[in-house]
């Protein structure tokens, strides 16, 4: 069985677009999806990549504002007309959520979209447990039982080890996919990463030369 290795964060506009795309790309090809919710903020500091803040005008307008609502569009989605109100809150409730949903077995695909989508679309504190209570329990009625669970150590252990393995793998965004080690930045590339069951991409030792200094 091939496997696809879901690394992303809660909050995550692209993981919500490419959510059920993603889902139907593991049905049609039988492949096993290993959801890894790691801490954005850290990664994007150790991969040097700016901080929303430092990006200009132009690029957050365009990045993430007009590329986020032609892919709505073109996904299927409802989503906001603005950033999420309580964007920059953090995600150790969410993320430790999800990882909890996973150990204890339960839908823990249906209960991200759920949670992604409730950020995106109804602009809710996904560091408020009464605002993801309100975003799950229709998915699990014991969803209390996992905002106990999520900010438990051994949960945000794994947590920690999942932002760990994100920063060690390269990864600067989210989300990241990797089928059987392949890495695909960005939902965009979830086309790209499908055909790869058919015809998987070869090899073929590019390199770029050290940077000066």
């Amino acid at each position: 069985m091939d496997t696809i290795e879901y690394f992303y964060s809660a909050h995550s506009a692209y993981a919500y677009l490419g959510h059920r795309k993603l889902l139907e790309i593991c049905a049609a090809r039988g492949a096993k999806l290993i959801h890894q919710p790691f801490d954005l903020y850290p990664v994007i500091a150790a991969g040097r990549v700016s901080h929303f803040r430092g990006f200009t005008p132009h690029y957050i307008d365009y990045f993430f504002g007009r590329e986020i609502t032609r892919w709505a569009q073109y996904r299927g989605l409802d989503i906001l007309n603005h950033r999420p109100t309580h964007h920059d809150n953090a995600l150790d409730l969410s993320n430790g959520y999800l990882i909890a949903a996973a150990r204890a077995g339960r839908d823990v695909d249906a209960l991200s979209f759920a949670i992604l989508q409730a950020h995106w679309r109804d602009d809710i504190d996904l560091a408020n447990p009464e605002h993801l209570r309100r975003a799950t329990a229709a998915i699990d009625p014991d969803s209390d039982a996992l905002i106990a669970q999520a900010t438990d150590a051994d949960v945000q252990t794994i947590h920690a080890e999942n932002t760990e393995e994100a920063i060690a793998r390269g990864i600067f965004g989210s989300p990241s996919y990797f089928l059987n080690g392949d890495m695909y930045y960005g939902q965009d590339h979830l086309e790209l990463m499908d055909h790869a069951f058919d015809q998987p991409y070869r090899d073929t030792g590019f390199y770029n030369p050290p940077k000066d200094g």
